[in-house]
């Protein structure tokens, strides 16, 4: 679920501007106040699909030492009847600038098959540095977390970027920083389990963790509008595959005109 959230959170993870310094102070123009977006996860081990669980993802807008910020909020969890298998119960905050997109607060709280983690991280921008309860980590301009990427990257301007492009941007998690990127793949039309669409394909390259193999295995698919909102993602994991479709959502700041029908 690390990396379902990831991406899905990485979604992609796919990222606005160029890397480095241009990409600092990317203004949102894709979500807005109030957003609210669920999927369902469909896991595979013989080639028939099977509902496994959910992942929520709300936007609000709040304050945070004074600052206007949005305050993203994902969760995932496995259905309890499969809790057996493997028990997903994750959480995960993140509160960043509203003007800049940069983060200042992210808080990991995550049960994976009993593998659980709780991380609080405190972002300085102006020094660079990541303050974590094991210790302060100097980190490089423009660094983002796992849900605050996801956001930053949907305000991606496709326009500079051919087929088979790398992206690259620089990532903080169990304190560490990751320099990572997605690989971007084109348009095409794909259909859901909610209908079908104009999307834009993408290949993150992922941190190995407790279920995806690490590497460029995970397609992920956006919609082709202004919203940019992750559509489906499909993925290799340590034991079969999965794939995660969108399947609700409430107070797109755009209407999702990249829809071609519904199912």
């Amino acid at each position: 679920m690390k990396k379902i959230v990831i991406l899905l959170f990485t979604l992609a993870t796919s990222f606005p501007l160029w890397a480095g310094e241009e990409s600092c102070g990317v203004r949102n123009y894709a979500f807005e106040n109030g957003e609210s977006i669920s999927y369902t996860i469909f896991y595979s081990v013989i080639g028939v699909y099977v509902n496994a669980g959910t992942a929520n993802f709300t936007t609000a807008l709040e304050k945070l030492n004074n600052k206007d910020v949005y305050h993203v909020v994902g969760t995932g969890s496995s259905n309890p009847s499969y809790d057996w298998i493997f028990k997903v119960r994750d959480r995960y905050e993140t509160y960043f600038d509203t003007a800049t997109l940069q983060p200042y607060k992210f808080i990991r709280n995550v049960d994976e098959g009993g593998y659980k983690t709780y991380e609080n991280v405190t972002f300085n921008q102006q020094t660079n540095t990541a303050i974590t309860t094991k210790g302060v980590y100097k980190v490089p301009s423009c660094i983002q977390d796992v849900l605050s990427s996801i956001y930053y990257a949907r305000n991606i301007d496709f326009s500079g970027y051919k087929v088979d492009d790398k992206i690259p941007f620089d990532m903080f998690l169990d304190n560490q920083v990751y320099p990572l990127y997605i690989r971007y793949l084109g348009k095409e039309v794909i259909k859901t389990k909610y209908g079908k669409f104009r999307a834009i394909k993408f290949r993150p390259l992922l941190v190995k963790g407790t279920i995806f193999t690490g590497g460029e295995k995970m397609n992920v698919w956006v919609s082709d509008d202004p919203n940019h909102i992750p559509l489906r993602i499909e993925s290799p994991i340590v034991v079969g595959s999965v794939k995660v479709d969108m399947m609700q959502y409430r107070n797109l700041r755009y209407p999702l005109s990249s829809m071609l029908s519904f199912h």
